[in-house]
């Protein structure tokens, strides 16, 4: 869609330029307006901004550098240099680089001493970059929800696995022979948070100032459950580190009796079953269960009964789930 609204713009610039305005070979009205039909109509207006300042200080510069300096060569390598230098202001932000693209192209087609044509240059680019921020705003102005609900639930089932595959390391004696496989799970669901977490800013910022936020496709009823998840995975990650490390048996964190190891186990699948529950839109979750396993190992850890070094392991396992269900129950 987006790919179609940029070739309309493209080409609606250039037919106005050309045809109802007469402007002698106006190419950077239709390069204006591909550059305007962003990913979100929040960055064309920002981009309508940038576009429009530093294509005009690109040929305001090249007619500047033109006149006090003879000489086609001499003259590009100025408009280049001084482009790139001008262009890294901030308030160009990532169209900076367009002062000097520009300069040298208004160079190279020898019109930089025309002011005639400088001043078409300008029109034409104010043209291009307006049509381009009218398709992106008014022709189907684009969302997001559907990679928002995607993200999600590919988090949430991979968060949910981790956390049942935990439980079988939790429930054995040994560690598990597969235990490369078990890290990789770790690196595969930071990952899928950091997709899932640039899907809800992306969502986010497409909303803004867009006609259609309100529409189902702008993935407003997947908010709540997404961001319910990205805060699971900082204590899921130091559950997995905390039961790594109790499982290699080294003093002072050793591995809980086989009892209370079984608790733990349950209460993981009672968590990884809520998180696959969570993504679901205004899905109730009953997380009772998982208060009564997690009152048991809290009540292990108080009595003792284990000795010191493996309730230092039970509760460094006990923590992480705990602001697991806590989050769960926000």
């Amino acid at each position: 869609m987006q790919a179609a609204k940029a070739t309309t713009a493209a080409v609606t610039a250039w037919l106005l330029a050309d045809l109802a305005l007469g402007l002698p070979q106006p190419f950077l009205a239709p390069y204006a307006a591909v550059f305007l039909v962003e990913a979100t109509v929040y960055r064309s207006l920002r981009g309508w901004l940038e576009q429009v300042g530093s294509v005009a200080t690109g040929v305001l510069l090249a007619a500047g550098v033109a006149y006090l300096i003879p000489g086609l060569t001499a003259t590009l390598a100025v408009v280049v240099l001084l482009g790139l230098l001008v262009g890294g202001w901030r308030r160009f932000g990532g169209s900076g680089v367009w002062v000097a693209v520009t300069g040298l192209l208004v160079v190279t087609y020898g019109t930089a001493r025309d002011v005639g044509l400088l001043g078409d240059r300008l029109l034409e680019t104010a043209l291009g970059a307006a049509i381009g921020l009218a398709v992106n705003v008014l022709v189907f102005p684009p969302l997001y929800g559907e990679r928002l609900a995607a993200a999600g639930e590919r988090l949430a089932r991979a968060l949910a696995s981790l956390l049942e595959e935990t439980a079988e390391v939790v429930r054995s004696d040994e560690p598990p022979e597969d235990l490369d496989e078990w890290l990789g799970r770790i690196r595969d669901v930071r990952s899928l948070v950091r997709e899932a977490d640039d899907a809800a800013t992306l969502t986010q910022e497409g909303r803004y100032l867009n006609l259609r936020r309100r529409r189902p496709r702008s993935g407003l009823a997947h908010d709540r459950p997404l961001r319910t998840l990205l805060s699971l995975w900082p204590p899921a990650e130091q559950l997995v580190d905390s039961v790594r490390t109790a499982s290699e048996g080294r003093e002072p964190f050793l591995y809980p009796w086989p009892e209370a190891r079984r608790t733990v186990a349950e209460l993981l699948r009672e968590l990884a079953r809520a998180v696959r529950a969570t993504i679901a839109p205004g899905a109730g979750v009953d997380l009772s269960h998982c208060h009564e396993l997690l009152a048991q190992v809290e009540d292990r850890l108080v009595t003792s009964r284990d000795g010191v070094t493996a309730t230092l392991g039970l509760g460094a396992m006990a923590l992480p789930a705990r602001r697991l269900l806590h989050r769960l129950d926000d």
